[in-house]
């Protein structure tokens, strides 16, 4: 749950991103009284967060229509994602979980002591990645039917001992490589089935990568997020200074939507922010190319209290995202 408070400077504006451990005070920031866009009913999606429930929810047409909550349980739900089937796997830190639309677990591996998982995704219905924190880091991937390992491959870190901070996020692209998040080596590297790097870009802490379909990848770090090619080149960015009247406690992850526009979703600490201070602070946020703000979420208050934004599926079309292979697995 740490994450460090960091004031950048960026041509000439200064804002700050990051939240603080918890226990700490942080003042929550503030979104504008008058928000854009339809609210719930801009998009129906599926959302969960880090938070004191590990909770997930689905919105459509403007309402919650199912949710999860396990506030029993420990660690924090990083990843989360819908299958064509209804079924979600989320990640939790200290584990990676399969359920039912009626909550009925199909699968869950538990993290060995000393690892962390924050990240999985379906590859069918039979298997699922994910990379479990470490000494050393681990890339898995297990078939959920047989319980077999049937790919594992070493990762590179920079702090094998500090697992928590090692990585978040990785995304299957549509060649069947796995482009990686790495937190701690301040860098994006896309892997081939073998493990061969592929290609690499910088980065500040990155913390969400999402492949697009014109082949670049959009890449959000603790500067802001960029659409990046695989020359190198930077084709767009986001930062909080282009957007003066919202602020931001913590960038998660960036999604292109079908219309162009791409949504950006805003973290805030549970732990050491009040209810009151939470109000009207961002969970996402939508804006054309142009960065113009079409949409603006801050759902706090029942019955649509959504809580704190860690990711979000937009559900608008169907879609199969275990449709995908990794190398020969699929």
């Amino acid at each position: 749950m740490l994450r460090l408070a960091v004031v950048i400077s960026v041509f000439g504006l200064t804002f700050s991103i990051g939240a603080q451990a918890p226990g700490n005070t942080q003042t929550a920031p503030r979104a504008p009284v008058q928000l854009p866009g339809a609210g719930l009913a801009q998009h129906d999606f599926m959302f969960a967060g880090e938070s004191h429930n590990r909770r997930i929810v689905i919105v459509r047409k403007g309402k919650i229509v199912w949710s999860y909550d396990d506030p029993a349980g420990e660690g924090e739900i990083s990843d989360a994602v819908m299958l064509s089937n209804g079924n979600i796997l989320f990640t939790h830190q200290f584990g990676v979980t399969e359920i039912t639309p009626q909550k009925k677990v199909v699968w869950n591996y538990d993290a060995p002591a000393a690892r962390e998982i924050h990240t999985a995704v379906p590859i069918g219905n039979d298997r699922v990645l994910f990379i479990m924190n470490g000494d050393p880091a681990l890339l898995r991937v297990m078939n959920i039917v047989t319980g077999a390992t049937e790919k594992e491959l070493d990762l590179p870190v920079k702090h094998p001992i500090s697992v928590h901070g090692q990585f978040r996020h990785a995304r299957l692209t549509a060649n069947g490589t796995l482009i990686v998040a790495h937190m701690d080596l301040n860098k994006v590297v896309e892997y081939d089935s073998d493990g061969h790097e592929l290609w690499s870009f910088p980065a500040t802490a990155p913390w969400g990568v999402t492949p697009l379909a014109n082949g670049n990848v959009l890449i959000t770090d603790r500067i802001g997020v960029r659409e990046v090619t695989r020359r190198g080149d930077t084709v767009w960015t986001f930062s909080p200074s282009d957007v003066p009247g919202y602020q931001f406690a913590s960038l998660q992850q960036a999604w292109r939507l079908p219309n162009g526009n791409t949504v950006v979703n805003n973290w805030v600490n549970e732990w050491s922010t009040t209810v009151e201070s939470r109000f009207r602070t961002l969970q996402a946020l939508e804006l054309k190319p142009s960065k113009e703000v079409v949409w603006a979420l801050a759902s706090w208050t029942p019955p649509a209290e959504l809580g704190p934004a860690t990711t979000i599926q937009f559900l608008d079309e169907p879609s199969a995202p275990e449709d995908v292979h990794f190398g020969d697995l699929r």
